[in-house]
């Protein structure tokens, strides 16, 4: 019940106590405003950094988050790169037992799609077991020790086992998501399992990815639709308000500096 109501209360307005109830604007995502040229050019631009990474790896894995930028990413793996035999980039997800329902819909619409079956990597049940004696069900509300506590067994454990025949991987982060990654560069060296780490959407703006969903119908998550432009963990998301940092909802009840989960921990760029 502690946890609701923190939630509740981080959607009220100021007005919520003035005498009446007004719903907050949420945000929605940024259409329309990206012409159909400067999309086809950023597609191909994309291709060919993926085709690249691909070339010059062997074995290459997307973490994808099943976000709106995964799917972007995975759209093109599964369609351009594997029609011309680039097929060493396998996708995979963290599917860490508190996902939303409508985020694992998702693995079923890219089946469907793509004839393609994301493969998932689980926290080890007796991590979860020994966390949830120690610290309680939702004890990553207590504090940012236990939150990352949390975010280590179910996320960074099960992303050590999914890279750990993996010589690079790539992710589907970009500048604009939020302050925290503002210097993000498209190749990075990841110091902690020594390998090239690749954000090939570092460059593109929100307003991008919404028009290539939309352009190639993509399937997303509903929860877009409903204020969540960044989603997690169901206990740790909440839609935000429009105007708000992206990833403004992620570990809401947490300072602004330290919504990281630790899945990305910001390396020294490589040349």
């Amino acid at each position: 019940m502690v946890f609701e109501f923190r939630l509740i209360m981080s959607l009220l307005t100021a007005s919520d106590f003035s005498g009446g109830f007004e719903r907050p604007l949420l945000w929605s995502p940024t259409k329309g405003s990206v012409g159909a040229t400067l999309l086809q050019d950023k597609r191909a631009v994309l291709a060919e950094r993926l085709r690249l990474i691909a070339v010059s790896h062997s074995r290459v894995r997307l973490a994808s988050s099943l976000s709106a930028e995964d799917q972007v990413l995975a759209d093109i793996i599964l369609t351009e790169l594997k029609n011309t035999g680039n097929q060493n980039i396998d996708i995979f997800t963290l599917e860490t037992g508190r996902l939303h329902q409508e985020t694992l819909a998702l693995l079923e619409q890219v089946k469907q799609r793509y004839g393609y079956e994301i493969k998932l990597y689980r926290p080890e049940a007796g991590q979860v077991a020994k966390y949830v004696n120690t610290y309680g069900l939702n004890g990553f509300y207590d504090s940012l020790e236990a939150r990352k506590k949390c975010c280590q067994i179910r996320k960074i454990v099960p992303l050590d086992q999914a890279l750990s025949q993996a010589d690079a991987w790539i992710t589907g982060q970009r500048r604009e998501q939020s302050v925290t990654r503002t210097e993000l560069a498209l190749q990075e060296q990841d110091t902690a399992r020594n390998i090239l780490k690749y954000n090939p959407l570092f460059d593109w703006s929100e307003a991008e990815i919404w028009a290539y969903v939309d352009l190639y119908d993509l399937p997303v998550n509903v929860l877009h639709d409903q204020g969540y432009p960044s989603i997690g963990c169901e206990p740790c998301t909440k839609a935000v308000r429009a105007g708000e940092d992206p990833r403004a909802g992620r570990w809401w009840w947490e300072s602004q500096d330290s919504k990281e989960c630790g899945l990305h921990v910001s390396p020294a760029p490589t040349a």
